[in-house]
């Protein structure tokens, strides 16, 4: 075994030859710091906290250099969440409590199912572009986000095994296009937009229908794919209300903006334009959970009657985040939606 004298003897040689070992004076030279530069000129890809190197080229191409375009208050936390809650639908779920139902119901299912997997898509795909383009020193945005990807990619993968699971298949899907209102999620140009549509309004409103699912779920692991998923969802709308909470203190001046997205979010929820909310009035999907709601297809009634419960609770949950991120004056100030405030006043 090696004695002191043997590794002293060793790295005085060393430094002799010509090596550096002034590296190992950073602990002491830059301790670690919780502070994030205000605007990053960080254009190589390093990693934030890590020295940095004049011979390194300049090869990023970050759209988005100033945190508060994309900054929230305890994002680590949020992300260590994420990585300590993932769940698998191959071991998690109990498939085998799956009973053939009547043709309506299951049909229902599906069409939800197909819903739920479309959705879940665009909110994996559209955060996924951000993240490449975020400064690496803004590294706890990507992580959340990229913790979201790998969230929304299982329920795109749980939602696909319920469809195929009883022998219904997927079904239609819902035209998010033609009769989209304003911008949407799939357009968003920058952070705080797609934050606001995606997970304030959009994500918000699939959450709501989660937290309800065992009022649709026909059997235990039905019942366990909307627990674990609402689990899921609830990070997802965390990320957008601290990013909206953040963006009250250090960007004021962008409040009327934010409105706009909102006053936009506030109109697809209201009338199901560009399919993001499935409970929403003119819906196919509407008419699906009427049918799971009620009991079947000669129930619709009696299911439309639960689902008018279900939209104010849609609108109750929105109410409350908005008041969370600091943007509840809507209610006060005109802003509001005139459908989401009746439904809102009738909750």
């Amino acid at each position: 075994m090696a004695t002191i004298k043997d590794r002293t003897t060793y790295w005085d040689k060393a430094q002799q030859a010509g090596f550096d070992l002034s590296w190992l004076n950073r602990l002491q030279e830059n301790p670690v710091s919780d502070d994030v530069d205000e605007i990053s000129e960080n254009n190589t890809g390093r990693v934030e906290g890590s020295v940095s190197r004049g011979n390194v080229p300049q090869f990023g191409t970050y759209l988005f250099r100033q945190k508060k375009d994309v900054w929230a208050h305890n994002l680590t936390k949020l992300y260590q969440e994420f990585v300590t809650r993932q769940w698998s639908s191959a071991t998690d779920i109990p498939w085998d409590t799956i009973q053939p139902l009547p043709d309506d119901i299951e049909r229902a299912e599906c069409q939800l199912a197909t819903f739920f997997v479309q959705v879940e898509f665009v909110a994996s795909d559209v955060p996924g572009r951000f993240i490449s383009t975020m400064s690496p020193d803004y590294h706890e945005v990507r992580q959340v986000l990229l913790g979201q990807v790998m969230d929304e990619s299982r329920h795109l993968d749980v939602f696909r095994k319920r469809a195929l699971a009883n022998g219904g298949g997927l079904m239609r899907m819902i035209d998010t296009v033609s009769d989209v209102v304003g911008g949407s999620t799939d357009n968003a140009r920058e952070f705080t937009e797609l934050s606001s549509r995606l997970h304030i309004t959009g994500e918000g409103n699939v959450l709501t229908l989660f937290r309800l699912g065992e009022l649709m779920a026909y059997n235990e692991a039905e019942k366990a794919i909307y627990r674990r998923c609402a689990q899921d969802e609830a990070r997802h709308v965390a990320i957008g209300v601290l990013h909206l909470r953040y963006m009250n203190e250090a960007a004021p001046e962008r409040r009327e903006e934010i409105h706009g997205y909102l006053d936009e979010g506030e109109t697809r929820q209201a009338t199901g334009a560009g399919g993001e909310n499935p409970a929403a009035i003119n819906m196919l999907t509407s008419e699906a959970l009427a049918v799971l709601l009620g009991g079947g297809k000669d129930k619709v009634d009696e299911g439309q009657k639960i689902l008018m419960a279900v939209r104010q609770r849609q609108t109750k949950e929105y109410f409350q985040r908005l008041k969370s991120a600091g943007f509840d004056d809507r209610i006060t100030n005109g802003r509001m939606n005139p459908s989401l405030l009746e439904a809102f006043n009738a909750a």
